[in-house]
């Protein structure tokens, strides 16, 4: 299997992105800079800034010495404020992030460490100054009202382990904690405050000879609140000298975020990009993989899988990959990624590698040009691994599958569901497992001019995906539909649905409202119908569920108001949500459910569960 995780390991050749990236922060010198990597979900916005890191990182081991390279060296700093959310606001982690690692490095000079140690008091005044009331008079007036000196005196280590709450409790209760907040007898000012942050950290990178790189990850994966309060964090430290900026955000979802952050205050179009543009002096978009890119990363995995399974050797794997990267850079001259270059990679005897060069050869057009999937890193991997995953099940049940076909109906399943359903029905009506519609429309779509059955439309995937290697048409595909039980459960047993069981799983799987007509559908059906018409619908949805919106259950509320016995099996589809990704649009509309409200308890209780979400149940839960 391939994990999900950002790498430094380059199949696509983003290495000379990361590298020019690398090399703008150099030219900069002490100058000033600001870094936007743009692009959507799993397009390798995370992997393109680690590989960034990487080329600053060479540049320190390159003169082990004195950590410099043309007079340069870095403190590197990798932010993700989606880890504070919920937790602590990510503006004052940012700041508290960046005090904290310049005053690591100053810690081998007593001058400079007294100096950071300023600077970090001053950062816990900027902490403070969110809490207003008795903070923001404090600060205006330079008297400590309510004993808040406390959590600023200087080098505390008990400010540091405490959230800035809990510092003004504990300020409260101790008499003289008021010392070494500021000069007790002069007044500030914030704005003046925020300046003499910034020249106190500018004249410490100085002292320090050393330039701070911030990376800034996952920013589009934070609530829109979230988001902004970085963004606004980061808008404090920009544009020093001795510092350069990296983030990493889908500039979609950003201006989402500003949309949604100054609601009612009629922004236009182009002052929500202005918002972000204005932070970004460089922006730089991770490139789409086109199809060669595709053809090569797929194969580079299949030989990765082989290498951990010792099917092919360290050395190998190594040539193969400076074969792709080589190969990939000279694509504009028109050399291409063909078959002919996949099955120079592997040993010609190992067969089972030079039919994977073969499938990554003709599965990667249409994984480059289906809407599903677009050639997205991430998605290419997750759809690989639940080929694969299906291999390993079929081995102990003993059915005797290929990866090839495997692949070939994955690929239908993820691209277009409607076909993939439909055929399945044709199966489970045949004693032999074989579709004749099916082996028609293979047929059919040999000529560019045929027609194919109505079943099959006439999209241009539809007619690439009949001409895949191996035909399906005259196949058993009954195995094939066992195995693929994890994404849609198919009309196989003792237990399947009736002619009403079925409509009934259509109709939930299209609802988008409760409606009347519904109603009466799931009262018809029966209970025991209606619970398999759930589940298979529910089961049907997996790929598209995002876990925000309340449309998602409806089909679970809709059944279970009818049917109040199926609530256990409803709680259970539930249960196995990704709690992170949890909105209160969804949430809410369960709060008047009994049967969810054992699993609403647990997230609550869940420390992954975003705060909006947990306050939206227990404020249901006091009404």
């Amino acid at each position: 299997m391939w994990h999900d995780n950002e790498t430094t390991v380059d199949y696509v050749n983003f290495r000379l992105v990361a590298k020019a990236c690398a090399e703008l922060i150099r030219e900069t010198g002490e100058e000033p800079i600001s870094v936007g990597i743009s692009g959507g979900w799993g397009m390798g916005k995370s992997s393109l800034v680690r590989m960034v890191a990487s080329e600053l990182a060479s540049d320190q081991a390159a003169d082990s010495k004195s950590s410099k390279l043309n007079g340069q060296k870095y403190i590197v700093i990798t932010f993700n404020p989606w880890l504070y959310q919920g937790f602590e606001d990510a503006r004052t982690a940012l700041l508290q992030t960046v005090g904290d690692a310049v005053l690591k490095q100053a810690e081998q000079d007593e001058k400079l460490l007294d100096k950071a140690n300023s600077l970090v008091k001053r950062i816990n005044l900027l902490r403070l100054a969110q809490l207003g009331g008795e903070v923001a008079a404090t600060i205006l007036t330079g008297v400590p009202v309510g004993l808040i000196g406390k959590v600023v005196d200087t080098g505390s280590e008990a400010w540091r382990s405490q959230s800035v709450q809990d510092g003004v409790s504990a300020a409260r209760e101790i008499p003289g904690a008021t010392k070494g907040l500021l000069n007790e007898a002069e007044p500030t000012s914030l704005p003046k405050e925020i300046q003499s942050f910034r020249d106190a950290l500018e004249n410490l990178l100085e002292e320090l000879d050393i330039t701070l790189v911030v990376f800034v990850d996952d920013l589009d994966r934070c609530l829109p609140k979230t988001a902004i309060s970085t963004l606004e964090a980061i808008r404090l430290l920009l544009f020093l000298r001795r510092s350069a900026f990296v983030i990493a955000a889908d500039d979609v979802f950003i201006r989402g975020a500003v949309r949604v952050h100054f609601a009612g205050t009629g922004l236009d179009d182009d002052i929500v990009t202005s918002y972000f543009d204005k932070l970004i002096q460089v922006p730089l978009r991770v490139p789409r993989l086109g199809p060669n890119e595709t053809k090569a990363y797929t194969a580079l995995l299949f030989l990765e899988r082989a290498y951990r399974n010792d099917q092919l050797d360290s050395e190998s794997f190594d040539i193969a990959k400076e074969k792709v990267e080589a190969r990939l850079r000279e694509t504009w001259t028109g050399k291409s990624v063909d078959l002919t270059f996949l099955e120079s990679l592997v040993p010609k005897e190992n067969t089972d590698l030079v039919g994977l060069m073969g499938l990554a050869e003709r599965l990667a057009p249409l994984l480059f040009s289906a809407s599903s999937v677009q050639a997205n890193p991430r998605l290419v991997k997750r759809f690989l691994n639940t080929v694969f995953l299906r291999k390993v099940l079929a081995r102990p049940q003993n059915i005797d599958v290929d990866i090839q076909v495997l692949s070939k109906w994955h690929l239908l399943e993820r691209c277009d569901e409607t076909i993939a359903n439909a055929i399945a029905e044709k199966v489970s009506a045949t004693n032999e497992g074989k579709v004749e519609i099916l082996r028609e429309a293979e047929e059919a779509a040999k000529d560019p001019e045929s027609e194919l059955p109505k079943l099959f439309g006439d999209k241009a995937f539809t007619r690439e995906w009949l001409t895949l290697e191996p035909l399906l048409g005259d196949m058993d595909l009954r195995p094939i539909l066992h195995l693929s039980r994890d994404s849609t459960i198919r009309d196989f047993g003792a237990d399947d649905l009736d002619k009403a069981g079925k409509a009934l799983r259509d109709s939930l799987i299209s609802a988008r409202t409760s409606n009347e007509a519904l109603r009466q559908q799931i009262q018809q059906a029966g209970e025991v119908q209606s619970g398999l018409a759930m589940a298979r619908a529910w089961e049907a949805k997996r790929y598209s569920r995002s876990w925000q919106k309340h449309e998602e259950v409806l089909m679970l509320i809709e059944v279970c108001r009818i049917h109040s016995s199926v609530g256990s099996r409803a709680a259970a589809l539930i249960s196995q949500a990704p709690v992170a990704h949890l909105a209160p649009g969804l949430v809410s509309a369960l709060t008047e459910c009994a049967w969810a409200k054992e699993v609403l308890e647990k997230w609550v209780k869940d420390g992954e569960t975003p705060a909006p979400v947990k306050r939206a149940i227990t404020n249901a839960r006091e009404q």
